[in-house]
């Protein structure tokens, strides 16, 4: 996995949720809490979440073939869906689930001080993990740009999943450790399963959030609006064309854009220099941004007032038709 998939972020997101679910069952055995349950549950969704990234990126890797010319990028995006899901699913509404069993069927807690001490401990480890996440975020996250907006438009889908999983777990550990806490200070099992439907709620919210992101990647997005500046201006820098007639990108994974253009040349211009041009053209925009792998430059001659797009669209197109 590359870089900017966080291979580093998401091997350790997988061992700390390993060890914390085992010891969160463990607390829930011992104790009965519904919390701990909910938590329990939680990391082992969490866990699983991170062997599917693993494996989307490993087929991501694979050879573009006659099947799939474009290659496999995509699979990323793929793998990225199907954890919302799970988290969704095998997370929020079990969670929920537990605690609405543990609301209308009250449950002393046993051994209170047990899932008390797995609680502090997780909230350690996971902090680990997610400074981990935060480290290798901020290679790719650009100066000066809110985590919001990294989440919404980063193209690799790993860390964005891997850091909604980890602010998720800690923040889920807190009402845990709300739930049972109070139950150990008031004597009243309600608290316990109040928490645990918070953990549930919290879940459902991270994984709606993680699917409208993922399902935009999935159906296809072009390329930032900053990017896409810099290849117009790239294509325009060297003065070998008269005008961008229309230009669109789209990512065929999250390190691999599109971009496929239609340029208008002098009338006059010989075949030979229209094809050396373009090649010059080609360099300044792989120059420009690296990302722009597959490109497509169609010459033409440019014939004024016959856009078939208006001028506004070279900073609009997002996606490919």
């Amino acid at each position: 996995m590359s870089a900017s998939g966080g291979g580093k972020a998401i091997l350790a997101a997988f061992l700390a949720n390993l060890g914390i679910a085992l010891a969160k069952f463990i607390a829930w055995f011992v104790s009965g809490s519904a919390s701990m349950l909910a938590e329990g549950i939680h990391s082992v969704a969490d866990s699983g979440n991170q062997l599917l990234l693993m494996l989307g990126g490993r087929r991501a890797r694979k050879a573009a073939d006659r099947e799939h010319p474009f290659g496999y990028g995509r699979e990323r995006y793929v793998y990225a869906f199907v954890v919302s899901i799970i988290l969704f699913s095998v997370g929020g509404l079990f969670a929920i689930y537990e605690g609405v069993e543990k609301l209308t069927h009250p449950h002393e807690l046993e051994m209170p001080w047990v899932p008390l001490a797995v609680l502090v401990v997780a909230i350690t480890l996971e902090s680990f993990s997610l400074r981990t996440a935060v480290r290798e975020s901020n290679h790719t996250r650009a100066r000066g740009q809110s985590w919001v907006s990294f989440v919404r438009h980063a193209k690799a889908p790993e860390l964005p999943v891997v850091l909604l999983e980890d602010v998720g777990a800690l923040i889920g550990l807190v009402f845990a450790l709300f739930g049972v806490g109070l139950t150990v200070i008031t004597g009243n099992p309600v608290f316990d399963a109040l928490g645990t439907l918070m953990i549930g709620t919290l879940l459902v919210v991270i994984a709606i959030i993680l699917g409208i992101e993922t399902k935009s990647l999935l159906v296809g997005e072009g390329a930032t609006e900053a990017d896409h500046r810099r290849i117009v201006d790239a294509i325009r820098s060297g003065g070998e064309i008269e005008k961008i007639i229309h230009i669109k990108t789209l990512y065929l994974g999250p390190d691999e854009l599109l971009v496929a253009a239609k340029l208008g040349f002098a009338s006059d211009a010989p075949l030979a220099h229209v094809a050396a041009d373009i090649d010059r053209v080609e360099a300044r925009v792989r120059a420009a941004v690296p990302a722009a792998r597959v490109i497509y430059l169609e010459p033409d001659i440019y014939r004024p007032g016959d856009d078939p797009t208006p001028p506004t669209s070279e900073f609009v197109i997002k996606s490919a038709d």
